[in-house]
């Protein structure tokens, strides 16, 4: 009955997407084609994703959908999202570092970062701060297409200098209207008290379908969101990231470390280039690109074995691996899974697959990196795959390392065009970074099995459920005095601004005065 009702709901998706697009068509597109970019008309024909998104986040109702596509557009076009790159933005922009893309939070999603304390408000340069937040939003919706996003407003050291509003609504408008679904929760940590009454009217701007994903927290309330490792010192964290600029700070995937421990730097593999040629089982290492910190990172190539070898090997090396069940589907590569690799404590739930497969009638080099190198093993972590071929990738977790949902995967690939005559090393060194295709992976961790309970478990999760009732009791004890206090706080915060209030109208009574008697 629930996979009935699951296929019409569906049905019922797929009926309101086609009548999106058609009434967009009509109502539309027929006579103000040019209020908007044809890429951006082009991809709501084709990409059911993006229509699913206005239409999810409208709650299905189409006509609101309509309009919300409308004003994004419109939005797009205005701004030139589509053509948005570094050399239009302001340089001085990237090098404050107030607005960048590093880390994620416990559920997985990538942290987007506001240092409050670096905005001014200032009309002349709003526009490109405006389009400076567009062009990260719209980076990091082609790297990792309909995955959410928190935003954190870190708000330590900043006054009422810093805030400026209109920039603030647009920040609002970017998650409400043009990037829907994209806002998973807007955190906003350590806020002066003195700036309550503007985020009251932040809040009214988010409206009901986004109220909900507004959380503020203190600098310890934060950590509930954020795991130490990705959060700043001044928040209590142990992140050592440290912003800089070139380059972008938003790449955080590194090469995994191979079987026989970390790659070896590029000043070791020169020394011993001859030796290296000489061994079967590697190519060459090369630097892969600089990610966070500018840092030299080398990749090691799997060696090129002979046909039978890699069946033999390729069938133990797969055994007990998950096997992939969706697939994407890439201008290079078909990559499956689509989506996300899964992991589980289980000793059968430690090895996932990524099956690759080449749609071209070229060869393709192609490479795996990871966000958590120290967890997994990837083999082979880079080689090629022949045309209409396909490749079998193991990632494994590391001895005893977890899995989590903050752990990513990228898959990279690139045609070759003179396979015979290239070596991979050279090649990737080579290549334009526009003919490199690019597919992210994110982990999903599978929930263990519930062991069996005994009678003298039982009895320990009876005094553990006494325990955690007296634990919500003193809970609840707390909150009602916290709110009495919050009420306090509030009556005195009242007075202070009625005597606030009744001294400027002394204030003024004495100008008055003084004119008046400067005047007789």
């Amino acid at each position: 009955m629930a996979e009935l009702e699951q296929h019409e709901g569906e049905q019922n998706l797929d009926k309101k997407v086609e009548e999106t697009r058609q009434r967009f068509k009509t109502e539309y597109l027929q006579d103000s084609a040019e209020k908007y970019d044809s890429r951006d008309v082009d991809r709501l024909q084709k990409d059911d994703a993006l229509v699913e998104g206005y239409l999810t986040w409208r709650i299905y109702v189409v006509d609101d959908a309509l309009k919300m596509i409308d004003e994004s557009f419109q939005w797009r076009k205005e701004f030139g999202v589509n053509d948005l790159n570094e050399s239009i933005i302001p340089r001085w922009m990237f090098e404050t570092g107030a607005v960048y893309l590093h880390g994620y939070d416990k559920e997985g999603n990538k942290l987007f970062w506001f240092k409050v304390k670096l905005h001014v408000k200032d009309t002349k340069t709003i526009l490109d701060k405006k389009k400076y937040v567009a062009f990260w939003l719209e980076r990091y919706a082609k790297k990792e297409p309909g995955m959410p996003l928190t935003v954190v407003f870190d708000m330590a050291e900043s006054g009422l200098s810093n805030i400026d509003m209109d920039f603030v609504r647009y920040i609002i408008n970017c998650f409400k209207v043009y990037y829907p679904k994209f806002l998973s929760k807007m955190i906003i940590v350590d806020m002066p008290w003195i700036m309550n009454a503007a985020w009251k009217i932040v809040k009214s701007w988010l409206g009901p379908e986004a109220i909900s994903k507004l959380k503020f927290a203190s600098k310890s309330e934060i950590q509930s969101y954020i795991g130490l490792e990705y959060l700043p010192p001044h928040m209590g964290g142990m992140d050592p990231f440290k912003y800089s600029y070139p380059p972008l700070p938003d790449d955080d995937f590194q090469t995994p470390i191979g079987d026989n421990g970390p790659i070896v730097s590029e000043d070791e593999t020169e020394s011993k280039e001859g030796e290296m040629e000489s061994k079967d089982n590697l190519e060459s290492s090369f630097n892969s690109e600089v990610a966070v910190k500018p840092k030299k990172v080398n990749f090691l190539e799997d060696s090129l074995r002979s046909e039978d070898n890699d069946k033999g090997e390729t069938s133990s090396r797969t055994k007990g691996a998950r096997k992939p069940l969706t697939t994407f589907k890439g201008i290079l590569l078909d990559v499956s899974p689509a989506e996300e690799l899964s992991f589980g404590s289980g000793e059968t739930e430690k090895r996932s697959l990524i099956i690759l497969s080449n749609v071209t009638k070229n060869q393709v080099a192609f490479k795996v990196r990871t966000t958590a190198p120290e967890k997994y093993r990837v083999k082979p972590s880079s080689s090629s795959c022949e045309a209409g071929a396909s490749v079998d990738i193991v990632v494994s977790l590391h001895g005893g390392s977890q899995a989590s949902p903050q752990d990513r995967f990228l898959v990279m690939a690139a045609e070759m065009d003179n396979a015979g005559s290239q070596e991979l090393a050279q090649f990737w060194k080579e290549v334009p970074k526009t003919k490199i295709m690019e597919h992210r992976l994110r982990c999903h961790v599978l929930e263990s099995a519930k062991p069996t309970v005994s009678p003298l478990n039982n009895s320990l999760m009876e005094t553990g459920t006494s325990g955690q009732q007296e634990f919500n009791t003193t809970l609840m004890r707390m909150m009602a005095c916290n709110s009495r206090l919050e009420q306090k706080l509030n009556t005195c915060v009242w007075v202070q601004k009625v005597l606030v209030a009744l001294v400027l109208v002394l204030v003024v009574l004495n100008l008055q005065c003084l004119y008046l008697l400067g005047t007789s």
